[in-house]
């Protein structure tokens, strides 16, 4: 076949082999396939740029960074749900219901998915807008963003004239889970609930960073339909099934005590959906009975959002374990006697730092009030004084590391306490998956697992050991075999090439984050010149305080990293910065900060912004590109808000600074 069929072939191969994993969950095609059918494309694309259309597997992410998002006003609104929290609340409804509709009422029951409302648009089947609900009327278009999410399809199998369909994004819980556990290894602040998380993400101004959050989306409703008529929403359900649509599901009920016990087996079974939720959604099926209804100023009559209780329940504390970070932080977590919340066994409880549970007075043996916080993170809300026992103590972080006996400190700059000793093992073991990780040396294959095992058979005990292994050495090693043996020597081999920010980044220094690991690269260019600065030249760099300048003095005066870094050069490491790119990221953007930023000041924000090309204003208006907003933030976040400007959280900053 020429290569304009090839195109069309691959496209229609990885149209079918994206809906078959992210909407079906039944994969036929393998990773290792689809990856390599994707380039193919990528090549063939490339030497035929005039054969691109917007609805390829190859423009789901790419799209340019957005100045700000623009506002788009639906063709039809996006109402609001009214809330009921009773079964008597429910059966008032139901009443209304059957009064209006005599002949009996059909109700439709959804899971109510806990993220954020957008309508996509189709035009001649194809994908061509995006937009956040907004204020019902108007809302964002994240087209661009809405397009990294794979199970929502670019084009469609029938090519109506015009199609507007509401669902809700979403982050799948896994995917919460582990990128909180990358925040936490990072020693980042946590996103409070996947809700928050997909929120943030897709209001990426950057689409490559929204991409890489995994997000998912359920279609819940079918706003308008040109070219096809339908009697009843389950109809337009199973019409937008066939369309490819990954559709929520639903239960039809035909009496309110189905309705009662559909939403009580949701709650029950809510750890078996793959997405949040927080509440049921009850609606009158019949469309025409929908019309007859019509809508309040705020709310569709014919519909009801069931909000289900957060749950609390009382538990003891039964002791409080310490676990120890990559850079030693010591983090408290509260052993908590067995209990069941939302659907699963809560056995701890995260305490964050010795601040939290002096505020709070925790101590062993006390009975607490816990629940899940975003019904994911179990949280300790108070304790129950009443019941305390007689002897508990408060409690006190120990003064020596639990893990190897070392001394341990509190930052002079914050909550943290952490082991110093030079040869803790469970920083050991946190320091060589950091090394390893993808935002650092990026050597594919080599992760958690397998690095704990090197370190237990002795094979590893530094980064640079990690450069003398042979393909014999690892075939012994549980998951490993002599092809995969073979695949991570070539990794580890490969990242020696790698640019020194990469380098920098990965040797851990504190406050050393991936974006001041390029910016330190590409101003003294070698890892020598970074190792021989003085404080005076670290801190005329921009994005690098003092505190941070000193982090990097004491990291190269430690006899032990001195010897690492020779160990590293030793190996054939590269050690010379290989880009001078000067980053404009914010060329031609407005930014303004606000509030009270606490991984860095707001003087060190401005001046971020500025060396990255970027205007830092003191007040919001229509030219504002989006805010940076801390805690205490107060008319100017409010000011962004009604002119519908984005507003990011110190977390999303720094992620975006980043990338």
């Amino acid at each position: 076949m020429d290569e304009k069929q090839e195109i069309q072939s691959l496209r229609r191969e990885l149209e079918q082999a994206n809906y078959e994993y992210y909407v079906l969950d039944n994969p036929s095609m393998s990773d290792y396939d689809f990856d390599h059918k994707l380039r193919r494309l990528e090549e063939l694309e490339a030497a035929h740029p005039e054969l691109v259309t917007p609805d390829s597997p190859t423009q789901r992410v790419g799209g340019k960074v957005a100045d700000g998002f623009q506002e788009v006003r639906h063709r039809i609104p996006l109402e609001s749900l009214q809330d009921v929290f009773s079964v008597e609340e429910l059966e008032e409804f139901d009443q209304r219901m059957q009064e209006a509709l005599p002949e009996g009422v059909e109700y439709d029951v959804e899971p109510k998915v806990d993220g954020l409302s957008v309508a996509l648009e189709y035009e001649n089947g194809l994908f061509v807008r995006g937009a956040t609900r907004g204020d019902g009327q108007v809302g964002e278009d994240v087209t661009e963003n809405l397009r990294t999410i794979p199970s929502i399809p670019l084009r469609l199998p029938e090519a109506l004239p015009a199609l507007i369909v509401r669902g809700e994004v979403f982050m799948p819980k896994k995917v919460f889970r582990a990128l909180n556990a990358r925040r936490e290894e990072a020693e980042k602040s946590l996103f409070a609930n996947p809700r928050n998380a997909a929120a943030g993400s897709l209001r990426q101004l950057d689409p490559k960073i929204a991409a890489k959050r995994q997000l998912d989306i359920l279609i819940f409703n079918m706003q308008l339909c040109e070219g096809r008529e339908f009697q009843s929403h389950t109809e337009t359900l199973d019409y937008l099934k066939r369309l490819k649509f990954k559709v929520i599901p639903y239960t039809l009920c035909t009496r309110q005590e189905e309705v009662e016990k559909r939403i009580a087996a949701i709650n029950e079974g809510r750890e078996e959906f793959s997405f949040d939720i927080d509440g049921a959604v009850i609606k009158v099926n019949d469309l025409a009975g929908r019309r007859s209804f019509g809508s309040t100023a705020k709310f569709p009559r014919w519909a009801c959002a069931y909000k289900y209780p957060p749950e609390v329940k009382p538990t003891v504390v039964e002791d409080i374990v310490i676990q120890v970070g990559r850079t030693g932080v010591l983090t408290p977590k509260a052993v908590v006697k067995p209990v069941r919340l939302s659907g699963t066994t809560v056995t701890n409880a995260t305490l964050h730092n010795q601040d939290f549970i002096s505020e709070k007075d925790i101590r062993i043996g006390d009975t607490v009030l816990i629940r899940k916080a975003g019904e994911i993170i179990p949280e300790i809300l108070e304790v129950e004084r009443s019941k305390r026992p007689e002897g508990t103590v408060p409690y006190q972080i120990p003064a020596i590391c639990p893990v190897c006996g070392g001394p341990t400190q509190r930052d002079p700059d914050g909550a943290a306490i952490r082991c110093v000793s030079e040869s803790c093992p469970a920083q050991k073991a946190r320091f060589l998956t950091h090394f390893v990780s993808r935002d650092a040396m990026d050597i594919d294959g080599l992760g958690t697992a397998i690095v704990e095992q090197l370190i237990d058979e002795g094979m590893v005990g530094d980064p640079a050991d990690l450069y003398h292994l042979t393909a014999e050495q690892l075939e012994p090693l549980e998951r490993m075999g002599p092809q995969s043996a073979k695949n991570l020597v070539n990794a580890i081999a490969a990242s020696k090439d790698n640019d020194l920010w990469r380098l920098l980044f990965a040797l851990g220094i504190r406050q050393v984050g991936a974006k001041a690991a390029r910016v330190l690269s590409q101003k003294f260019g070698s890892l020598q010149g970074i190792q021989s600065a003085s404080l005076e030249e670290l801190t005329a760099v921009p994005d690098i305080g003092e505190i941070t300048a000193g982090n990097i003095k004491s990291w190269f005066e430690r006899p032990i990293n001195q010897k690492l870094v020779s160990e590293l050069e030793a190996a054939g490491l590269n050690t010379r910065c290989l880009t001078k790119v000067e980053d404009r990221r914010f060329a031609g953007k407005t930014i303004v900060v606000t509030g009270t930023l606490e991984q860095m000041s707001r003087q060190e924000a401005t001046e971020t912004i500025e060396q990255m090309g970027g205007k830092a204003a003191g007040s919001v208006s229509k030219k504002t590109s989006f805010v940076v907003a801390g805690p205490g933030a107060g008319s100017k976040l409010k000011k962004a808000q009604e002119l519908g400007i984005p507003v990011l959280s110190e977390a999303e900053f720094l992620e975006m600074l980043q990338n």
